[in-house]
């Protein structure tokens, strides 16, 4: 018997697919050793994404084998989605502060890197992709994106493409992305390229249904090494979930508008604009966002110019409707129904 899954239909974390491979990656404890030595630090911060907090622990007992008695490892506790959202407070108070899972977003000395490359041969899942792309005689070009955990065999994914008969189109979208051919669950403009069709080489289908939202114009598939399974970016039911959100919102009197204090995800622009225009809405400054820290405010609806994946992810969970700035412009009658896109972030904080 199947396990009937805890997100609604529409909610892009509702992939009902189970990992087929273990992942391992390198922590690159010598690269941290070395600077701390570097450095003389005597405190040190480490940050996982939420997926790997359970491996903190053992990265810390690793790194306390391999340096002084006099160096304390802290590991932050604070939610962590992306490299938009660095632990702050503690970097601030650490001598060397390490964030791991993602690329860098900002040029920076005050934060080592550490994007834990995944281990997973991407070559049988591209090799079944082919079945799904269009045959190289009719389509010549592709466009191939990727995830940070699996920048680091980009050029033998294009190699294998090639070798197939594709040309490949690549470019690095903006200064928000680290590389080449990277896209971000809120930026996809390494896809902005001339193919018509995309693949998408990783994990999970937040960032293909993304990209798939950005790009409406391209046939977007998805190799997943992970999951070992080849599927087609379909944002139909997603898209309904939107549309839901909106016309729900459309007699909002009171409208909370969400501010996130979080270092790379503060639009304050686009707040200002919404209340400038709107006497019945109301700023509400927030680090983490979260439907039980809404429920108390007495609102009719909320836009959110923080991270587009509180819209995404977590939209149904709220109590009242989440709209996304674009979203909100609609609701209000600013922007007609059928300019629904898909919420992005570009530039660096």
């Amino acid at each position: 018997m199947s396990q009937q899954s805890e997100y609604s239909e529409g909610d892009l974390r509702n992939t009902g697919m189970s990992l087929k491979h273990d992942r391992e990656w390198d922590y690159e404890l010598e690269r941290i050793v070395d600077e701390i030595d570097d450095r003389d630090a005597t405190k040190v911060g480490l940050q996982f994404p939420e997926g790997l907090k359970r491996r903190g622990p053992k990265v810390a007992d690793d790194l306390r084998e391999r340096v002084g008695d006099d160096v304390t490892i802290m590991l932050s506790g604070q939610p962590c989605y992306g490299a938009c959202d660095l632990d702050t407070y503690l970097m601030k108070r650490t001598d060397v502060f390490v964030h791991f899972g993602h690329s860098p977003m900002k040029d920076t000395d005050k934060v080592i890197y550490v994007p834990l490359f995944s281990n997973v041969d991407v070559t049988p899942i591209m090799q079944e992709a082919l079945e799904t792309l269009e045959d190289p005689d009719d389509e010549q070009e592709v466009g191939l994106v990727t995830t940070a955990q699996h920048m680091n065999l980009y050029e033998e994914m294009r190699e294998f493409l090639e070798e197939r008969g594709y040309d490949v189109d690549s470019r690095r979208g903006d200064e928000r992305l680290t590389h080449e051919g990277q896209v971000l669950g809120c930026n996809y403009a390494s896809a902005d390229v001339p193919a018509n069709q995309i693949l998408y080489v990783g994990g999970g289908k937040f960032h293909p249904l993304g990209l798939a939202m950005e790009h409406p114009d391209k046939h977007v598939v998805i190799a997943d090494p992970v999951n070992n399974v080849v599927t087609v970016a379909d944002t139909e039911k997603f898209m309904k979930q939107r549309y839901g959100a909106i016309h729900r919102a459309m007699d909002a009197q009171k409208w909370g508008v969400i501010f996130c204090t979080k270092i790379g995800q503060g639009r304050w622009d686009q707040a200002q604009d919404i209340l400038d225009e709107n006497d019945d809405a109301y700023l509400i400054t927030m680090d983490e966002v979260t439907p039980d820290r809404l429920r108390n405010f007495d609102m009719d609806a909320f836009v959110n110019t923080g991270c587009p994946r509180i819209t995404t992810d977590d939209g149904p969970q709220f109590h009242k409707p989440m709209l996304t700035p674009g979203e909100y412009e609609i609701a209000v009658g600013h922007e007609p129904l059928d300019s629904l896109e898909f919420d992005t972030f570009h530039g660096t904080w």
